[in-house]
């Protein structure tokens, strides 16, 4: 998609399809009057029937409107005016871009100069309305015999906003299409079947994004040499598959090599049976998203690339496939984790940590600024945040505030959970330095105190995005979150 600001009387914008936003009550933008005064006051009749009344995401088509060079008209509910905040516009974007979408029209022209969002700036506005772009544009095809049909829009323009120098609103579109991809890329790398997206397909694809750009470099891990580097917890997940496990590094340089980096780990389980543990029948097929965590990782990393941040960042994902056989890791087994402690597995499926607690050591020999991971860890946090929120647990609480305020503004939002002592009692063995559960109670937060054993060397944070990584149902598909949040977060980060 090609993203543009283009300057005008919306009588003179020479589009397929312009966009015009009317708020409740049929109260019309600057930009909807204008296009009233010259079109004999077409749209005030369509308002006036009441087919259209400006609620917040309604949409209404006008064909060869009059005093207007476009052929097609998309009126926009923009809802309450003073009660236009981020998420409201959000909402807004994305309705009015699956319209167009559907009209088949080659370009697309918004006229939001005069919008003003609660609380934010004309930028967030443009950044997010090609981030929604993006997204909407999102077609899943891979294992179809009969495609889905791709839109057919090229090109989407924009009205400068009063004030704004254009070249920061040409950054704006720049940042949210880039944003938005790296969200394709992690939603297309979830919905992909266990059977096609293994540790190995993953590996190479990283690979594939690290030729595509040159600040990219990327090195992949076999299993022996991981075993050299003693990553007894993370190999004794893949033990019972035939799939070999990989690690996937990706080093990103946007600053001088001394410059230490930030490093973002991900769960990459490319499928969790359970192992010996075996998981009920019922939605086990939706066991092919607990890799979301990796797919994240990955989209960030290229997202970050294109928008060449000026910052060094890595990008680890430890990917393994988790399978019962006579060679699966057994509950009661002991494993050794590269860190030196050794782990009492009472669950083969609480493999995530097993895996990322051997990265998180990895992470040590960058010396990093901050370390984020990002995991399918528990049903709990499902049971507490649902699909809206994405559970934080950080041993630091200047990152944990940091990653709570780029969630807001990203409206990819998350919580923090306490990471108090008291809960790590819960995880003491008999057999071994630590245990991999800590029983019926507290899930989400006994998970994240088993990662801290191996995070104490560095600021670091957990998300865990079981829930809002993908959606059940008949919407079901992964949703590339939380790679807005990450990029946030990173984009405000300084050598």
């Amino acid at each position: 998609m090609k993203y543009s600001i283009k300057a005008g009387a919306i009588d003179k914008i020479n589009s397929e399809c312009i966009v015009l936003i009317v708020w409740s009550k049929g109260a019309l933008s600057d930009e909807a009057k204008l296009a009233d005064k010259v079109g004999n006051k077409s749209i005030d009749k369509i308002v006036r029937t009441k087919d259209f009344t400006g609620k917040l995401g309604e949409t209404h088509t006008i064909y060869n409107p009059a005093g207007l060079k476009s052929k097609r008209l998309l009126l926009l509910g923009g809802g309450e005016a003073k009660k236009l905040n981020p998420k409201n516009a959000a909402k807004m974007l994305k309705a009015g871009l699956q319209s167009t979408y559907k009209l088949n029209a080659a370009s697309v022209h918004f006229a939001l100069a005069s919008i003003e969002i609660k609380n934010e700036t004309p930028l967030w506005l443009y950044k997010r309305l090609t981030l929604e772009s993006e997204a909407a544009s999102y077609r899943y095809n891979e294992t179809k015999s009969k495609k889905s049909k791709t839109v057919t829009t090229k090109q989407i323009s924009v009205s400068p906003a009063a004030g704004a120098h254009r070249k920061s609103l040409e950054s704006a579109l720049k940042q949210g299409s880039a944003i938005g991809s790296g969200i394709n890329c992690a939603r297309h790398l979830g919905n992909l079947p266990g059977n096609i997206c293994t540790p190995t397909y993953l590996a190479n694809q990283a690979t594939e994004l690290g030729k595509k750009h040159g600040s990219l470099t990327v090195k992949i891990l076999s299993e022996k040499q991981m075993a050299r580097l003693n990553m007894g917890s993370l190999l004794s997940v893949s033990a019972g598959s035939a799939e070999e496990a990989k690690l996937i590094v990706m080093e990103y340089k946007g600053a001088k090599a001394d410059s230490k980096p930030h490093v973002l780990v991900g769960k990459g389980v490319t499928f969790d049976t359970g192992g010996i543990s075996l998981k009920p029948g019922g939605a086990m097929d939706e066991m092919k998203f607990d890799m979301c965590g990796a797919a994240s990782v990955i989209g960030t990393m290229s997202t970050v690339a294109q928008l060449k941040l000026p910052i060094n960042i890595v990008g680890l994902v430890g990917a393994v496939e988790n399978m019962p056989s006579s060679t699966a890791t057994k509950p009661g087994d002991v494993v050794t984790s590269m860190s030196g402690k050794t782990i009492e597995i009472l669950n083969t499926d609480a493999e995530g940590r097993l895996v990322l607690c051997d990265v998180l050591t990895y992470a040590e020999r960058y010396k990093p600024r901050s370390v984020i991971d990002i995991a399918t860890l528990t049903g709990a946090a499902v049971a507490t945040f649902g699909s809206h929120v994405n559970a934080l647990l950080s041993n630091n609480d200047t990152l944990a505030k940091s990653l709570i305020a780029c969630g807001e503004t990203s409206l990819d939002r998350a919580w923090q959970l306490p990471l108090w002592d008291e809960y790590q009692s819960l995880l003491n063995s008999n057999f071994a330095d630590i245990a991999n559960i800590g029983g019926p109670r507290a899930g989400t937060i006994t998970a994240a105190c088993f990662l801290s054993r191996f995070a104490e060397k560095f600021k670091w944070a957990h998300l865990d995005i079981a829930g809002s990584a993908w959606n059940s149902g008949a919407q079901k598909g992964a949703t590339g979150r939380p790679v807005a949040l990450l990029v946030e977060y990173l984009s405000k980060q300084k050598a």
